[in-house]
């Protein structure tokens, strides 16, 4: 039976679904890049926010318009929407044959063949997943519930390599970056974010076995490690070291084959002076910080039960610039929260030009179900979120035009990524698919993909540079 996996969302959700295709493919199941030609299609689904459960659901749709078209039998949502939702998707998405929790994920393969097969699935009801493991860190285990992308390196065999490295994980993308998973879930209780209550609480993977999945990425031709998870700056505190992060990124540096080493998603109000120094200074990780400010302004923070105002959020960006000189910082903020006033805009603008950083993300404030900021009183009008939006968009899109600017005359490392029309990578402050990308001129002598390249930055094109090589 052949199967197609669609990844929807973050990169988070690329490590879930590659982890379902090897689970399904050491099942007798055969991997097909594209839908029209599975027997079998399963949509790894976002529920971050609106757009992207939209999305989600358009994607389910468009899946289910194959079946009667070729041999398409069975399309099934899993996910965080799926997750999110549950019962309530299958019942408003009846062209889903089934949707499927987390906790299906173990035994993928029975489940697809008892749908293709025409059993009805039962879908869970959600809950909140944070109830599923003990309050204190210390004393949570992976082991005891399905926690996605902590696959174990104990596995029967037929799941992993017959000799090397064992990973449940199938690469459904072969380029030079591989993103790793760290951790999952989340134990902060920001207002606007539903994610831990479907993620569910703070698990780190233990070190040994990010590792190993590490030291077998490279095996299949990964260049760059990009460490994922909901919150990276906790890593560790549940296996008895908040420090852990800092010992793992020379031993995953140090891999043979691996070239860089990148971590996203800093907590600022978690991210210590020592990993600060950690990423500035061990060979071969990238000097990239991903901090999520979220805004600027103490009194926006406080109500979206965070923590920080522009002083510390920009001695932070001090520390790290002290360190590392040309570091890459990225970030996202929340404009139009409820009670959000012009003042708190300006503050937020004002910071925003004093950080400098290469790129921002900028959303605009829509209720997510079952969230604190759900409740608040002092919601702005949708035209006002979207002028605002639409407001700090155009001056990050300037401010990070003339970041990329300031770069030019910079030696990058370029890792070469697509070489079908120009050469094309990413610089260590450019983290994929988020950020801008470098292109190479004036190259003498074959270049492929997963070179590192080291050239100097001789233009721009927005946040995208330009770049010549060294001779």
């Amino acid at each position: 039976m052949s199967v197609a996996v669609v990844t929807l969302g973050c990169a988070r959700n690329e490590v879930d679904s590659e982890e379902l295709a090897g689970r399904l493919e050491a099942d007798g199941f055969q991997l097909v890049a594209d839908p029209e030609n599975a027997d079998t299609v399963v949509v790894n689904t976002c529920g971050f926010v609106e757009a992207a459960k939209k999305d989600s659901v358009d994607t389910l749709l468009q899946a289910a318009d194959l079946k009667g078209q070729g041999h398409t039998k069975a399309v099934v949502a899993v996910g965080c929407l799926a997750e999110r939702y549950g019962k309530d998707l299958a019942e408003s998405l009846p062209e889903a044959d089934a949707v499927l929790g987390f906790d299906d994920y173990p035994d993928i393969a029975a489940r697809l063949r008892s749908i293709v097969a025409g059993d009805k699935h039962e879908s869970h009801v959600p809950s909140d997943r944070r109830r599923l493991l003990p309050i204190s860190p210390t004393e949570r285990s992976a082991s005891t519930v399905s926690v996605p992308g902590h696959s174990a390196p104990d596995l029967p065999a037929g799941l992993a390599p017959d000799s090397g490295p064992r990973a449940v994980r199938r690469r459904l993308d072969g380029g030079p970056m591989a993103p790793l998973k760290l951790a999952s879930g989340c134990d902060r209780r920001c207002s606007f974010c539903a994610i831990p209550s479907f993620r569910g609480s703070f698990v780190s993977r233990r070190p040994s076995d990010v590792i190993q999945e590490g030291s077998w990425l490279a095996t299949q031709g990964v260049r760059e490690l990009f460490l994922v998870s909901e919150n990276s700056t906790s890593y560790g505190k549940d296996l008895g070291d908040l420090r852990l992060l800092e010992t793992l990124l020379p031993e995953l540096a140090g891999i043979d084959g691996v070239d860089r080493v990148r971590v996203s998603y800093l907590q600022p109000a978690e991210t210590r002076p020592g990993l600060i120094e950690a990423i500035a200074s061990t060979p071969g990780v990238a000097a990239y910080y991903d901090l999520s400010f979220q805004h600027a302004s103490a009194t926006v923070l406080r109500r979206m039960r965070r923590f920080g105002d522009p002083e510390s959020f920009l001695g932070l960006l001090e520390q790290i610039r002290t360190l590392a000189p040309e570091a890459g910082v990225r970030s996202n903020v929340i404009v139009g929260f409820p009670g959000e006033t012009e003042d708190d805009l300006q503050t937020l603008c004002d910071f925003l030009a004093a950080a400098r950083m290469d790129v921002t993300g900028v959303f605009g404030y829509s209720d997510e179900d079952g969230t604190e900021a759900e409740t608040y009183d002092g919601k702005l009008d949708a035209d006002e979120v979207r002028a605002r939006t639409e407001h700090v968009t155009a001056l990050v899109e300037e401010l990070n035009s003339q970041r990329a600017e300031d770069r030019i005359g910079e030696t990058v490392d370029v890792l070469v990524e697509d070489i079908s029309d120009g050469v094309v990578g990413r610089a260590a402050h450019q983290g994929p698919e988020v950020d801008g990308t470098t292109s190479l001129v004036d190259l003498s002598g074959d270049v492929a993909v997963g070179d590192m390249v080291t050239a100097e930055v001789v233009g721009t094109d927005g946040v995208d540079l330009i770049a010549s090589r060294q001779r």
